[in-house]
C-alpha cells in the first residue's frame, strides 16, 4: 500500500524535488499540492487537489503525510492545522527559534510530527560516530564546524551545523549555547577550550557542504559530507513519511528513531 503525501511548499526547491520524487515511485502517492495563491497556476497540471490553504486540501487527502520543507512560520502553521485534523507531518525546515521548537513540541502532543535539521542517512549516521571520535580524541583537540550553502540560503549557520555542534558539545560534556562561536573579528584573545566554532559561508549553488575539523598539536582530523542534490534530503523525508504514517502523538520524532530500528 503507498503512502500518501501533501506537500506544502510545493513549488519551491524541495517542494519540487518531493513531488516529483513521489510520482516516480509506486511506494507513494501525491494527495494534495499547497503553496501561495501566485504559484498555483505552475501545479495546477499535477493531477490532485491544489490549494493555497492546507486545510482546504486535508479532508480530501484522509490518512496522508504530509511533508513541508518551507520557512519556520509557515511549518508551525502545517503543525497547527496538522493537530486539528490529526494528520501526520514531517519538517524538514531549519531556522526555527527556540520558542518556536517548543511550540512545535506542544504540537507534537496532539499528532504525529517528524522533524530533522538534515533528512540525508550520511549526517544522521555522522551524529552517531562523531561523539566517539570527540571523546576518543579528547580536549586536546580542538573542534571547528564550516558549512557552504547557496545564496538563497536565509539561516545562517545552517540548521546541520548547528545539530552537529550540539552533538559535539554534548559529547564533550559542554553546553553548545555557551560553547559555540560563529564569527571571529578584531583581537579576540586565545581561543577558550571549551568552544565550537561555526563558521557559514554562502555562494553560488551549493546544494550543502558540512565540515568538522579536530585539531590537535601536529595533527588534523577532518570529517566532511558533501550534499551533491537535494534529492539526498527529499528522499529522507519520504522515508521518513513512510515509517511515520500509523505512529502515535507524544513527541517529535528524528532520524535515530528509525535508526534504532534498523
Amino acid at each position: 500500500m503507498s503512502t500518501a503525501i501533501v506537500v506544502v511548499g510545493a513549488d519551491g526547491r524541495m517542494g519540487k524535488t518531493v513531488g516529483n520524487l513521489v510520482t516516480a515511485d509506486l511506494a507513494y502517492s501525491l494527495a494534495g499540492l499547497v503553496d501561495r495563491a501566485e504559484h498555483l497556476q505552475a501545479l495546477s497540471c499535477a493531477g490532485c487537489p491544489v490549494d493555497d490553504n492546507l486545510e482546504a486540501v486535508l479532508p480530501k487527502a484522509p490518512g496522508a503525510v504530509i511533508v513541508d520543507f518551507t520557512a519556520p512560520s509557515v511549518s508551525l502553521q502545517s503543525a497547527r492545522v496538522a493537530a486539528s485534523t490529526g494528520h501526520a507531518l514531517v519538517v524538514g525546515t531549519t531556522g526555527f527559534t527556540d520558542a518556536q521548537m517548543g511550540r512545535l513540541r506542544k504540537l507534537a502532543e496532539k499528532t504525529p510530527i517528524f522533524w530533522s535539521s538534515n533528512m540525508s542517512v550520511g549526517v544522521n549516521v555522522l551524529l552517531k560516530i562523531l561523539p566517539g571520535l570527540a571523546r576518543t580524541l579528547g580536549e586536546g583537540y580542538d573542534i571547528e564546524l564550516v558549512e557552504l550553502h547557496h545564496n538563497r540560503k536565509k539561516d545562517a549557520p545552517s540548521g546541520t551545523a548547528l545539530t552537529l555542534g550540539a552533538c559535539l558539545a554534548q559529547a564533550r560534556g559542554w553546553d553548545f549555547g555557551k560553547a559555540r562561536r560563529v564569527s571571529r573579528d578584531g583581537i579576540t584573545g586565545e581561543r577558550p577550550k571549551a568552544q565550537i566554532g561555526v563558521q557559514a559561508v554562502r555562494g553560488g549553488d551549493v546544494v550543502g557542504v558540512h565540515t568538522i575539523y579536530f585539531m590537535g598539536q601536529g595533527e588534523r582530523i577532518e570529517v566532511t559530507h558533501h550534499a551533491h542534490s537535494r534529492e539526498n534530503f527529499a528522499q529522507g523525508a519520504l522515508r521518513a513519511a513512510a515509517w511515520l504514517a500509523g505512529r502515535t502523538a507524544g513527541k517529535i520524532y528524528g532520524m535515530q528513531d528509525i535508526f534504532s530500528q534498523i
